[in-house]
């Protein structure tokens, strides 16, 4: 592909705060941004050069966008596969849409891992309440009910603990497909962000680890601590994954740890991710956003290299209940850093922003996130 260079314009599909990052980097090296959505004065559309405000089954609308951009990328899969396939007509979009139809169904997703010989928890296809007795019956408890569709921060989730729990956990999907996944007994949660070009060239952030609170992601840290094992064995994996894929972006490989040392995926994210948000600083030369920039552009990949231990703190809605939280407090800190992504509504469990740190240790820069955030929680709570 011929590279689309700066004083293009970069078409993203979706709103939120991924892409508002997206297009942070964007501008800074003189690229124009476009952004599509339903929704009006959003993450992305506060920071972008154009905001269309229209439902992605608007198929006129995303003609009329795809012919004023120069390539289509998106910020996160729960976009109709039939919207990609017509903007793809008039515009390059990566990633392609195969790679969205597959990862937007975790169904779809763990058929193509299994298929292809990637490791996974074991898991049955859930239709009927039938289906479910005979796949707990096989897979034992507690098992993990998952909708098939439209799942992320353990959205679509119940655990299943016992057989007396199946006829409840059924009538809750009202409905819909789902899977049925063993329960991982895991030590930690790991993820790789990687990257790659039309080309063929992959690069990755190695390991990445992180921390889980209410099925939401809490604090990521790099560099991760894993064995020289399991970090060959994870960068092994998500190459292999891009590979087949085809892939041409920023993707990140969602890992299960387990005590002897083995990697499941957990799920597949092809876009930016939340754990990936600590090379957005200073931290990294080139930050997973300006990275699926490059790749979607068909310009060289940029160095991956971290230059200090970093870490990551999520700021939920939650800190806003008793009103907007203390910022002065926080930017007092001259080793922090604080990331709002302009949601007009702060909601408990929404992602509002995130901070970030570097330090001597990865361990050094986790503990100043997290007192930090404390510190706002004990104001709120004051």
């Amino acid at each position: 592909m011929n590279p689309i260079l700066p004083n293009a314009t970069i078409g993203v599909f979706g709103s939120g705060q991924l892409g508002r990052m997206l297009a942070i980097e964007a501008r800074k090296m003189g690229y124009r941004v476009a952004t599509f959505s339903p929704g009006e004065d959003t993450p992305t559309g506060q920071v972008a050069d154009l905001e269309v405000s229209a439902d992605y089954m608007n198929l006129e609308e995303v003609k009329k966008f795809a012919e004023q951009v120069d390539v289509i990328t998106y910020e996160f899969e729960n976009i109709p596969s039939k919207t990609i396939e017509i903007a793809a007509q008039f515009t390059q979009v990566h990633p392609k849409g195969e790679v969205l139809y597959i990862t937007q169904n975790r169904l779809r997703e763990k058929n193509f891992l299994s298929k292809n010989g990637f490791p996974v928890a074991d898991f049955h296809h859930i239709q009927t309440v039938e289906d479910l007795y005979r796949a707990v019956e096989s897979i034992g408890t507690p098992s993990v009910l998952k909708t098939a569709g439209f799942g992320y921060d353990g959205k679509g989730q119940q655990r299943i603990k016992s057989v007396s729990d199946i006829d409840n956990a059924f009538e809750k999907l009202d409905g819909k497909e789902a899977v049925l996944e063993a329960f991982v007994d895991f030590e930690k949660e790991v993820s790789v962000v990687a990257a790659r070009d039309a080309k063929g060239n992959f690069v990755n952030y190695d390991i990445i680890e992180n921390d889980h609170a209410n099925h939401i992601l809490d604090v990521s840290v790099a560099p991760a601590e894993v064995s020289e094992k399991v970090y060959k064995d994870a960068i092994e994996i998500a190459c292999g994954i891009v590979e087949k894929f085809e892939y041409v972006g920023t993707l990140c490989v969602e890992f299960f740890l387990t005590t002897d040392e083995k990697l499941l995926i957990n799920e597949i994210a092809p876009r930016p991710h939340n754990s990936g948000h600590l090379t957005f600083d200073s931290a990294c030369i080139t930050s997973q956003f300006e990275q699926q920039l490059r790749a979607v552009c068909g310009l060289t990949l940029g160095s991956t290299e971290f230059l200090r231990p970093t870490a990551m703190a999520n700021l939920l809605g939650d800190l806003w209940q008793n009103g907007e939280p203390d910022w002065g407090k926080i930017l007092e800190q001259k080793n922090l850093k604080l990331h709002l992504y302009g949601k007009q509504e702060a909601r408990i469990g929404r992602k509002m922003g995130h901070l970030t740190a570097v330090a001597e240790t990865s361990a050094d820069a986790a503990k100043i996130v997290r007192q930090a955030r404390e510190r706002l929680l004990l104001k709120q709570n004051g």
